[in-house]
């Protein structure tokens, strides 16, 4: 199945249009014609089954037939990462994490951070895309690049842990068994996190854990941690 993306349709559309980029995908790659299947999805939980009606070199217009509401995850995951100085390495975790499961990306500003800005645009796409390619029917939210502190002050997840290497009480995140609704997990950038950072996460309720025996890179550490959190979401 192909799977076509347009956050703005309703379940009370009777009809959706395609964009131009969409279209020529559709026409150029796929062959599509009028009268043919097609499955979008809004990103919202939404499987829409449609028919194409009419198609010009700018866009397509589909007849919707059917919809389903698929369940939203039981568990919220949000990965709190440093963007990396490769920015290519943060892409493909946004990529995986998409592909497993992951609810919110948010990206924050640490004191040994490398990249200083990030295209918010660019992550939108490549999660748009990663969402179609897995067949998934909600899209993760992608926040706006702050401030490690700023972010840990208004985290409001029921559940929080901070991943880090330095020496501490720390088990292994596999071993917490969830049972609130959101949990929220902080990777920092290639340097780790200050002695600082992770005293202001402790104090405001981040739990120190490890992510296993491995010293993993940042982008392999959010892939890691949302795949442990992901088992919680597996039974729907």
């Amino acid at each position: 199945m192909r799977l076509f993306y347009n956050k703005n349709i309703s379940k009370t559309d009777l009809k959706v249009n395609l964009d131009k980029e969409e279209t020529k995908h559709l026409t150029k790659v796929l062959r599509k014609k009028i009268g043919d299947l097609i499955y979008i999805t809004n990103g919202q939980g939404v499987l829409f089954e449609t028919k194409i009606n009419f198609i010009n070199k700018n866009s397509t217009e589909l007849l919707i037939t059917k919809n389903t509401v698929h369940s939203k995850s039981k568990v919220k995951i949000n990965i709190a990462i440093a963007p990396t100085k490769m920015n290519d390495r943060t892409e493909w975790f946004i990529e995986k994490s998409t592909e497993i499961g992951i609810d919110t990306i948010s990206p924050v500003l640490c004191e040994k951070s490398e990249r200083k800005t990030i295209k918010k645009d660019r992550f939108e796409k490549i999660a748009i895309s990663a969402m179609k390619q897995s067949l998934k029917y909600f899209k993760p939210n992608i926040d706006e690049l702050v401030n490690l502190n700023t972010f840990i002050n208004n985290c409001d997840s029921d559940e929080k842990f901070i991943a880090h290497c330095k020496d501490d009480n720390k088990q292994y995140l596999g071993n917490y068994k969830l049972k609130s609704k959101s949990v929220t997990v902080l990777i920092g950038p290639e340097g780790g996190f200050s002695d600082n950072e992770i005293k202001n996460a402790k104090n405001k309720g981040f739990i120190a854990v490890t992510l296993g025996n491995s010293r993993l890179r940042t982008e392999t550490a959010a892939v890691v941690a949302t795949q442990v959190l992901s088992v919680f979401n597996t039974d729907i």
